[in-house]
């Protein structure tokens, strides 16, 4: 991912915070000569050696998943809030640009047995059932609904290189940039506001 210097996010914890805000991602790899993209959640976890990874599941019926097999290299793309930013918010004439937070994730996948991939799936219910009037948890399921699950491949990606990048318009002086912060929240758009949002905590 091309990432100029001044964008380069080298904050561990900030990008181990954003995957985890933000795990519905992209998994790309080749798959017989072409490129294939599948959007599903991918969870940041801990393994058993205490290493971090990325882990998630692909329908069988997939034939991205032929690929694993042949070329184990993956990337998987996670991305957050993004905005226009209008070159009219300047006190100068300039380009019209676009802020944005991203996450590439390089690494090797590897396919997992049945019984890990149902804990992953435990995991990752729990995670987003937390709030939940009624919540839902997978050793409930009766075994019927749970044959389901063999039609899933569960996968552990090693992680091998991070790039991240955070465009929040640091290029700006601070009366520029405060009036950008401004601008975005006057558009009402939720993604503007986070943009917002994100921009107020970087420059107090």
């Amino acid at each position: 991912m091309y990432t100029p210097d001044l964008y380069k996010n080298e904050n561990p914890e900030e990008i181990r915070t954003f995957l985890k805000e933000n795990s519905f991602g992209i998994l790309i790899n080749q798959t017989n000569g072409k490129l294939c993209a599948t959007h599903i959640p991918i969870e940041l976890e801990v393994n058993q050696d205490g290493k971090e990874i990325l882990q998630g599941h692909i329908s069988k019926l997939n034939p991205q998943a032929e690929g694993f097999r042949e070329n184990d290299q993956v990337l998987a793309v996670f991305t957050g809030p993004h905005s226009y930013i209008s070159s009219s918010w300047y006190d100068h004439e300039n380009v019209p640009t676009w802020n944005y937070i991203a996450v590439h994730v390089y690494g090797r996948i590897k396919i997992v047995d049945y019984e890990t991939s149902v804990e992953q799936l435990k995991k990752l219910v729990d995670k987003y059932e937390a709030n939940s009037e009624n919540p839902v948890r997978v050793e409930d399921l009766s075994a019927k609904t749970m044959r389901e699950a063999r039609g899933i491949f569960g996968f552990e990606i090693e992680i091998e290189e991070i790039q991240a990048t955070k465009k929040l318009s640091q290029n700006r002086d601070d009366y520029n940039y405060k009036n950008i912060i401004s601008e975005l929240e006057k558009t009402e758009n939720p993604q503007a506001i986070a943009v917002a949002k994100e921009m107020s905590k970087c420059r107090k």
